[in-house]
């Protein structure tokens, strides 16, 4: 792909940590990352969008503020990209902004996927052309609207001569699967950080785990890990997708009903989980080299206990490749603003089951 113009991508995941952008230049022959930035939510916008992802009262108020929010928050993560970059927003291409996912239900009566963050205001603030909107169309089309990255990771990691597996970690997992001369593949595994994440809160106020400490201070429940691994979803095959709306502390109350364990041993066996339900998923495929990227890239416990479940395979992060593990998902979103501009697919129908390879995205102007 060749573009005479740079993009930025905004992604805001399931971890509901705060919003990574990027700024890439697409002009050579290999995407070039000339800037990031990282910026938390704040302390109430991020237990606002915890809390409407789930059922609760008075939604559409809530909603409608949170959109709103979002959108400043998104324009301020921009505005601090491009001072730190030099640019102006009259050389920015397209913003590829992905919205803040509330609520994913590839499987239901009739299928949606939500996310939010009004891209109307987005564009008006930063003055910038915005492309978002990614999900629906795939799932108008028989898709699950997820993952929508690996088209995208194929275009940058792909490796001719090794079975290759990309897996992003954030609050919930997914892989892409780059196997020499074969279909691409891609799913959801189930949690990635999300259960380790809500536990750690509840008990000791944080909102992470920092380099998976508090997990390795416990011990292994053997009886809890195998009851996690009873939930149907991990014995569906792909096409698949799921939400931290799924995997929340509800459901893992429900498994630990009856039961009385230290709090360090369910967040060991949480950790152990997690890293079973990837190493579930890869071991099935033929891939010697696992590269890992998002939040969870920093978790050591979880990463030691990757290794563990596949000693077959080398386990790094996506730095070696050469692009930063908490910038491929924002990297990936501006990709598909690119991929919108010059009509070429997002989707991959093998990954989302959508009935066609589709051009995602909707294009909000700043006028």
């Amino acid at each position: 792909m060749n573009s005479d113009q740079l993009y930025i991508g905004i992604m805001s995941g399931t971890s509901l940590d705060g919003v990574d952008v990027v700024l890439v230049d697409f002009a050579g022959d290999c995407p070039t990352l000339l800037a990031t930035a990282l910026l938390p939510y704040p302390a109430a916008l991020r237990s606002e969008l915890a809390a409407i992802s789930q059922p609760g009262d008075n939604e559409i108020e809530r909603l409608g503020l949170l959109e709103a929010d979002l959108a400043d928050v998104y324009a301020s993560a921009v505005e601090t990209l491009l001072k730190k970059s030099g640019h102006q927003p009259e050389q920015i291409q397209a913003i590829g902004c992905h919205g803040q996912t509330i609520r994913h239900r590839p499987n239901g009566r009739q299928p949606f996927s939500y996310q939010i963050g009004d891209m109307h205001r987005l564009a008006m603030l930063t003055g910038i052309r915005v492309v978002g909107d990614f999900r629906r169309k795939d799932i108008a089309f028989g898709g699950q609207g997820a993952p929508l990255v690996p088209a995208f990771h194929q275009a940058i990691f792909a490796d001719s001569t090794k079975g290759r597996c990309i897996l992003n970690i954030g609050g919930i997992a997914n892989i892409t699967l780059l196997l020499p001369h074969q279909q691409l593949l891609g799913f959801d595994t189930g949690p990635g950080n999300c259960l380790l994440d809500n536990w750690i809160e509840l008990q000791q106020g944080k909102t992470y785990d920092a380099d998976g400490a508090y997990a390795a201070s416990g011990q292994l429940q053997p009886e809890l890990l195998s009851q996690l691994f009873s939930d149907p979803y991990f014995a569906q095959t792909g096409p698949k997708s799921t939400g931290r709306e799924y995997f929340q502390l509800n459901w893992l109350h429900t498994h630990l009903a009856g039961r009385n364990y230290q709090p360090a041993d369910v967040q060991r066996t949480l950790c152990q989980f997690s890293a079973g339900t990837m190493a579930l998923a890869i071991s099935k495929y033929a891939v010697s080299e696992v590269f890992v990227c998002g939040g969870g890239a920093k978790n050591r416990q979880l990463l030691a206990d990757l290794q563990q479940l596949l000693p077959q395979c080398r386990i790094s992060i996506t730095d070696e490749l050469g692009v930063d593990a908490d910038y491929v998902e924002a990297m990936a979103f501006a990709w598909l603003a690119l991929a919108y501009d010059l009509r070429i697919p997002g989707n991959v129908p093998a990954v989302t089951g959508a009935r066609q390879a589709l051009v995602l995205g909707q294009e909000f102007l700043p006028y």
